[in-house]
């Protein structure tokens, strides 16, 4: 029997409607008997993606067979291909899988549907999952989570299923990711963090690129910023590559499941050994590059050109990646990432040479600490670098020899025992504290003790071109209550006495009590 789940409008903090994904995510975990995370995400996102095709492609053929006039055929695959909707052969329709749902050959018929698509559609090619014939996995469980997926959409006016399905493949992603611990941190990078880099660097026009792109995060949080501010989501063109064979597969159906047109290259590549995109210059370039990647192979890429600065430590990739991103930014571009705190002070294997003539070359534009707990994959403190190769643009404020710090470790709410998340609020309030600073925003930025604090080059050479913000924001400032200083110590250690005293008849109480039972003194 298909489970039936409603669309509750429970909002969390970054705005996203919980409720029915999560009673949907809970649904289709218990569906997963013994299996492990890592394989089952695969199964169930895979399903999704086929549910969301299929969709998009029943629309389009609804539309087709009602205006009868134009003559068009909606057995024609070029008229699917004209609208930029995917080809699905019949036996690939989600229809007529569902129908097949409790057949022992379900496993077959689905891997039978990929195999179809990806011969009609050629963008598709290599990426699909096509292994739910294999035997270790239930076939009763899989008809019950094709019912439970055929559920999504279901009943929502104007055929909203298309962006509910994206809405649920994005969850499901982050939900996998908490599930995985370490391993889901290679796909996966909190959403928050990831408004917090697209709000500060407001991508509306040009090329952004990603050369550690995972699930592809960064693109689509690119594209809601562009929709929710009123621009053209045509105006960028979206760059990426990943180098994971099973993460980059994941990318191609999230960007595709978005409707999102991007460049990931024809197959998952090293960005540091096969650069996929050789001559790009980027105007944004957003990353979650590995933290501390010990065995990127450094050591066979010593002379690279990309080495500006200084050669990359064969032990740590954190300089290397650093590197690659100002390789690629055009002369008026933007780059902001996420590296491991130790980035921000590490003077090992001369890393603290390759950031002192970085802060040098005046690039770095802002740093910003961030909380602890916030990944699933790691418990490493993070930091946001940003770093700009021209920072006297026209449209903002001449920052030139100036760098923003802003420490926002004390942001956040704990949304589980173990995960923080940054709210819209948070997020908002660092992203128009820089924005205030580079002269974006109307209002006028000033320094907050225990928050934000510009500092010149000179500040930073002071502290030996260590960039950790603590340094420089300074203590937080204590609200005067007003009360004379003499007055209030009088007052504490009157309260501190009373309590003293309420502790000696505490301790008595409890001697005697332990006395009564045989064991006191």
């Amino acid at each position: 029997m298909a489970h039936k789940v409603k669309a509750d409008k429970k909002q969390n903090g970054n705005g996203a409607t919980l409720g029915f994904e999560e009673k949907l995510w809970q649904a289709a975990d218990k569906l997963r008997n013994n299996m492990d995370a890592a394989e089952y995400k695969h199964v169930v996102l895979g399903l999704i993606f086929l549910k969301y095709i299929s969709d998009a492609f029943e629309e389009h053929h609804a539309k087709l067979n009602k205006d009868k006039k134009s003559g068009a055929d909606p057995e024609d695959r070029d008229e699917y291909i004209a609208a930029n909707i995917f080809w699905v052969p019949k036996k690939a329709r989600w229809s007529y899988l569902q129908a097949n749902a409790k057949q022992p050959s379900i496993g077959k018929l689905i891997d039978d549907a990929m195999f179809a698509i990806e011969s009609d559609n050629k963008v598709l090619k290599g990426v699909l999952p096509k292994t739910y014939a294999r035997q270790e996995l239930d076939k009763q469980r899989l008809g019950e989570l094709i019912d439970l997926i055929g559920t999504i959409g279901m009943g929502d006016k104007e055929n909203r299923s298309k962006d509910i399905l994206g809405r649920v493949y994005e969850y499901f992603l982050s939900e996998f990711a908490s599930a995985e611990g370490k391993k889901g941190g290679q796909f996966y990078t909190p959403r928050c963090v990831v408004q917090t880099l697209v709000e500060m660097l407001a991508p509306y026009k040009g090329r952004v690129y990603d050369p550690c792109c995972g699930s592809g995060g960064m693109f689509v949080q690119s594209e809601k910023f562009i929709e929710k501010h009123g621009g053209k989501v045509g105006d960028i063109s979206i760059y990426g590559q990943e180098s994971n064979p099973t993460t980059w597969r994941l990318a191609k159906m999230n960007l595709a499941i978005r409707g999102i047109d991007a460049n990931l290259g024809q197959e998952n590549a090293d960005s540091f050994h096969h650069d996929l995109h050789p001559d790009l210059k980027a105007d944004y370039i957003l990353a979650n590059p590995p933290f501390n990647s010990s065995d990127w192979g450094g050591e066979r890429l010593r002379e690279d050109k990309r080495w500006k600065f200084g050669i990359p430590p064969s032990g740590n990739a954190n300089f290397a990646w650093v590197q690659h991103f100002i390789h690629h930014l055009n002369p008026t571009g933007i780059t902001g990432f996420v590296l491991a705190n130790g980035s921000m002070s590490s003077n090992q294997s001369g890393e603290g040479e390759i950031r002192k003539n970085i802060i040098e070359a005046d690039l770095v534009d802002c740093m910003v600490a961030l909380p602890g707990q916030l990944f699933y994959s790691t418990q490493i403190p993070v930091c946001l670098w940003f770093i700009a190769r021209d920072k006297k643009n026209n449209r903002f404020r001449d920052r030139r020899e100036h760098v923003l710090f802003i420490d926002a470790r004390k942001l956040g709410t704990m949304i589980d025992r173990v995960h923080r998340e940054l709210t819209d609020e948070d997020i908002h309030k660092i992203a128009d504290t820089y924005h205030a600073w580079r002269g974006d925003l109307k209002q006028k930025y000033q320094d907050i003790p225990g928050f934000c604090k510009s500092a010149t080059l000179d500040d930073i050479r002071s502290h030996g071109h260590i960039l950790t913000p603590g340094r420089y924001v300074g203590a937080e400032e204590v609200e005067n209550d007003g009360e004379p200083f003499d007055e209030k110590m009088k007052r504490l250690t009157a309260q501190l006495e009373e309590q003293f005293a309420e502790s000696s008849k505490l301790e008595e109480q409890i001697r005697n009590n332990l006395k009564g039972l045989g064991y006191g003194r």
